[in-house]
């Protein structure tokens, strides 16, 4: 797994994951493009609204380009900054720009995590059995503010009261296993507590070495 340093909402990553990619195949002689693969992740109005999102997809099967298709998540939360999606698009769904290479369009709920890994599952298989680009829309919701000073509360309030009602992710989720007596509550509790534990123990450590770090010598 390589990650590449990502500036901004822009999509301007874009292009260089493709190419990053396209030179580790061509170091790796990976000929049919199998071993090495692009995961591209968007956010919903960024994926319909920046125009270097089509710019790269129509580079997708032009020779010199193509390394055996992305695959794009979609993390749509439904708004864009502040923007509702009839504001910013007029298509029905932000993935509608994927039809320019009739890229097949996987729309799942964020709330239910084992439809989101088998629809993972299936982007993948036709990754590697197609070589073409192919697209997870994952429909979610953003909790909280675009950053630290933006409450959307302000700009959609109806939607955000929604919001604050919905429980969590993992409380759905650990209340669907404990259902299914699949889990007991304390399993839950014990597992959501060792993760928040390795959360806590990650970022002390990284406070700790940034603090080291700026008494270092150049």
């Amino acid at each position: 797994l390589g990650l590449t340093p990502n500036p901004s909402h822009l999509e301007l990553v874009n292009p260089v994951i493709e190419g990053i990619v396209y030179t580790k195949q061509e170091m790796r002689q990976d000929i049919q493009h199998h071993h090495v693969v692009p995961l591209l992740i968007h956010g919903d109005a960024a994926f319909a609204g920046q125009g270097i999102v089509p710019e790269t997809i129509c580079l997708s099967h032009l020779e010199g380009y193509d390394n055996g298709g992305t695959i794009h998540i979609i993390v749509n939360n439904q708004i864009g900054f502040t923007a509702l999606p009839r504001e910013s698009r007029f298509t029905s769904y932000p993935t509608d720009v994927a039809k320019i290479v009739k890229m097949p369009v996987f729309h799942v709920n964020g709330d239910d995590p084992e439809a989101v890994v088998h629809t993972a599952r299936m982007a993948m298989a036709y990754r590697q059995a197609v070589k073409n680009d192919v697209v997870i829309d994952m429909w979610c919701y953003r909790r909280y503010g675009h950053n630290e000073s933006d409450d959307p509360a302000f700009t959609q309030p109806v939607q955000y009261a929604e919001i604050a009602k919905h429980p969590t992710t993992a409380t759905l989720y650990g209340n669907r296993l404990v259902a299914q007596n699949v889990l007991g509550q304390n399993d839950v509790d014990e597992m959501r507590q060792e993760i928040r534990t390795r959360l806590e123990d990650g970022q002390a450590e990284a406070r700790s070495k940034k603090t080291a770090s700026r008494g270092a010598p150049f």
